[in-house]
Order: C-alpha cells, then sequence, then structure tokens
C-alpha cells in the first residue's frame, strides 16, 4: 500500500466522522429525534420564514427564465459544459415544468389565482413559511448541499465500499459504497439521500439502475415522522412493533424491487455511457477489504486536501438544488395535491384495493381502500384519511403502508423527478404500486399477530 503522511490519514477521518456526525447521528430534540443536519435547516428556517417565501419566489424566476434563456443561446462545449449550462440548459420539457413552478409559487406569494392552487392544502401547504416542504428544502439544500463533501469527498465511501460490497451486491444489486448512502437516507432524511444518490450518479460512481436502486429503497421516512403518522392514528402505544414492520417490509421491498421491473430494465451503464464496471470492487492482489478500502479511502482524502475546491463543490451543490430541483417539487407537489384535495381520482384508483383489503381480513376495507393510493400525493394523506377508522389494526397497516410506499410527488417523488437520477414519472407510479402491494400483505399479517 502506497505510503501516505499522517495528514492525509486526518484529512480522511475527522471530515468523514464530521460527515457522519451531521448527516447520520440522530439527537433528541423537542420535536423528536433529528439529524444535525435537518435541525440546523429548521433552526435556519425559523429565522427567515419571513422573507423566504419572497426568496423562494426570487430563485424560481431565474431559473424558469434562464432556462429559455439559454435555449437561445449555443451552447460553447459540449463536451465539457459550463456550470451555467449544466443548471439551465435542460429540454423544453423541465424548462416549462419550472415555469409552471413559478407560477404556482406567484400565485401562493403574491395571493392572487384559483383558490384550487393557492389554497392552504395544496400550493399554500408547500409554500408554506412555516414548515411547507418547499420553503424547507430551501434550507435543508443550504446545509446538505455545502456540508455534503464531508460524507463525499474524503474517502468514507471508499473505506466501506470495499467492507460492504459483499453485503449490497448480492442482496440490493448496489455497490458497496451505496452502504453510507443508504444509511444517511434511512437514518437521516430521505431528501438528502436522494440529493446524495443524484451528486455520486453524476459524479459516474453509480450506473443507471444502481441509482434508480437507490432513491427509490432507502430514502425512506425519518423516525420523526414515523411517530407523527402514529399520533395522528392514535397509535402511539404500538411504536416499537410499528417501527420494527416498517424496517421489515423496508429491507422485503430492498431486496424485491431491484429485481422486477421497471428497476430491473434500467441499463447497468454510467451517466457517460460507459458499461457498468465491476472490477472497481475486485480485491488487488495483497490486499484485504479493510486494506482496499483503507487505500482507495487515503487517495481520495488525498486529492482533496484543497479547502477552496470543499467549498465550491459545496456551493455548485446548492445552486444546483435550488435551481433545478425545488421548482419541480413545487409544479408535481401541487398538482398531485389538487387531484388529491379536489378530485376523487384517489377514491376511484383505490377502489381495486377493496376486494385485496378484504381477502387480507381487515376491517373497514371500504373507508381504508383509497388510504392506499393517495399516498402518492403527500406521504401525510394516508394517516389523516384513516384517522377516522375504527379498527386499530386497519389504522396500523394504513400507517406502515403509508411509510413504505416512499414515492410521495410532494416530497421524495418530486425531488427524484427534479434530479438526474434516470427515472420517469410512469416508471414512479409503477413503482408506488408495487411496494404498497409487496408491502400490504406484509403489514397485515403483522396486525394480526398484534391485535
Amino acid at each position: 500500500m502506497k505510503k501516505y503522511p499522517v495528514s492525509t490519514y486526518f484529512f480522511f477521518i475527522i471530515p468523514s466522522l464530521i460527515g457522519v456526525l451531521l448527516f447520520m447521528t440522530p439527537l433528541l430534540t423537542d420535536d423528536g429525534w433529528k439529524v444535525p443536519i435537518a435541525i440546523m435547516a429548521n433552526l435556519l428556517a425559523n429565522f427567515v420564514a419571513p422573507v423566504i417565501s419572497y426568496f423562494t419566489l426570487f430563485i424560481f424566476a431565474i431559473a424558469s427564465f434562464g432556462s429559455f434563456i439559454v435555449k437561445f443561446i449555443p451552447q460553447q462545449d459540449e463536451k465539457h459544459p459550463s456550470f451555467i449550462d449544466t443548471l439551465f440548459r435542460v429540454n423544453w420539457f423541465w424548462t416549462i415544468t419550472r415555469l409552471v413552478g413559478f407560477i404556482f409559487a406567484s400565485m401562493v406569494v403574491l395571493d392572487f389565482g384559483p383558490s384550487a392552487i393557492i389554497n392552504e392544502s395544496t400550493g399554500g401547504l408547500l409554500m408554506d413559511p412555516n414548515g411547507g416542504l418547499v420553503t424547507f428544502l430551501f434550507t435543508i439544500f443550504l446545509f446538505a448541499g455545502l456540508l455534503l463533501p464531508f460524507l463525499t469527498n474524503f474517502g468514507l465511501l471508499e473505506f466501506f465500499g470495499s467492507m460492504m460490497v459483499y453485503i449490497m451486491r448480492p442482496l440490493f444489486k448496489t455497490p458497496g459504497r451505496s452502504s453510507i448512502d443508504a444509511l444517511t437516507s434511512w437514518i437521516g432524511d430521505g431528501t438528502i439521500g436522494v440529493l446524495m444518490t443524484s451528486k455520486q450518479y453524476e459524479m459516474g460512481n453509480y450506473t443507471k439502475k444502481e441509482a434508480a436502486i437507490i432513491a427509490t429503497s432507502f430514502s425512506i421516512v425519518s423516525i420523526t415522522f414515523c411517530i407523527v403518522v402514529l399520533e395522528t392514528v392514535d397509535l402511539s402505544r404500538y411504536f416499537i412493533p410499528y417501527y420494527l414492520t416498517v424496517v421489515l417490509c423496508g429491507l422485503v421491498l430492498a431486496v424485491i424491487m431491484p429485481r422486477i421491473y421497471p428497476l430491473a430494465g434500467k441499463e447497468d451503464t454510467y451517466i457517460d455511457g460507459s458499461p457498468q464496471d465491476l472490477n472497481r470492487e475486485k480485491l488487488p492482489k495483497g490486499y484485504n477489504s479493510v486494506t482496499h478500502g483503507l487505500a482507495n479511502a487515503l487517495a481520495v482524502a488525498d486529492a482533496n486536501r484543497n479547502p477552496r475546491q470543499f467549498f465550491k463543490d459545496g456551493f455548485k451543490n446548492i445552486f444546483d438544488l435550488w435551481i433545478g430541483v425545488a421548482p419541480i417539487v413545487m409544479a408535481f407537489g401541487t398538482v398531485a395535491l389538487m387531484l388529491a384535495e379536489f378530485t376523487s381520482i384517489f377514491t376511484i384508483l383505490g377502489k381495486p384495493f377493496e376486494p385485496i383489503l378484504t381477502v387480507l381480513g381487515l376491517p373497514e376495507a371500504a373507508e381504508a381502500a383509497q388510504t392506499m393510493v393517495v399516498g402518492f400525493a403527500d406521504m401525510f394523506l394516508p394517516s389523516i384519511l384513516g384517522a377516522g377508522i375504527e379498527s386499530e389494526m386497519t389504522r396500523f397497516v394504513i400507517a406502515v403502508v403509508s411509510v413504505t410506499q416512499l414515492i410521495y410527488m410532494s416530497e421524495v417523488g418530486g425531488l427524484i423527478l427534479g434530479t438526474k437520477i434516470p427515472l420517469k414519472f410512469l416508471d414512479l407510479v409503477v413503482i408506488f404500486l408495487l411496494r404498497t402491494l409487496i408491502s400490504l400483505p406484509i403489514a397485515a399479517l403483522i396486525a394480526h399477530l398484534i391485535f
């Protein structure tokens, strides 16, 4: 193994530990368990609440009009696009989607337009300066984007990648380095996990299939939200069996989903089109998994000693997320919430679940059916609708399934569509339905054992 100075070991260990602390170490707060990065985002969100809506609107304007302007400026170098090109040079679909996000946000902030859009349960919910998803994303993106290099740039992924490949590859069909990504998503926050997955994909560390698997299999909601869901359905006393059921469903889904459509059909090629290279994970002669991981980690740490590059990468992350992701979440999230709030589409779509729930022996199947699909719009809607159901068993199942569905257009789903992760809207619909159908019998079986 190549010899490095002691300082390189410090460049690997200290920033990596800071990254683990910030992104993966839950702390108990007045609002429940949260990772420090989310705590900092919440504190800043409270501080900037009076102006965050207008700042969001300003960024959305830059994102939408910038995308239109760039359309009429020839690209100088297609092989090496400038940062401006990476921010604004998108196809017409995403350009128009950014404009729609800006228009929706304008209506909410400036209080004009159809009530269906500015309603406090639709666009108003997303743009609420006191905890709305879109406004909160601006603060979480600020800290996550700036500080994410602590996790990605100093060797932590390389160190654990060599050791975890024998678990992650056979079980989940993902590289060993994705273990840190998965833990960050599961323990920390789903939005941070999607962000991290997208950046690793853009850097050429994940193939299209691997990025799609990780983004849709591990970005589960936080423990804190699980507690809120249980409180909403009045089952807080069942937290331990509930969360164990969520973990069981999550693991089963993470094993099954990569092996079936649509994830199984994604290309195993990197973002530049090159084929998957499994030789990256093979141990060179004379190395074991620990020494090989350490050698890779030290090489990465040694190449990232420049603090200017650290902040440069961090600020690029921030603007990429503000410009490229947030307007997409606003556009798709608002439309999904309008469908849930003002149409019967989810009631109609939920009808096929009624006989399934009946076969599984769940009381009040008719009332519970729509909760199986309404979660596609927003993760919290199933527990709100299910709160009025009398059967504790049925409410338990609704609470479990609503968390394990994972693809919510008001959060993770909209976020994925705003990144370069190769998943289309129809892919997310299919993944959502499959996750529902697979987790439902597991949740029902556990519910029958408990109640």
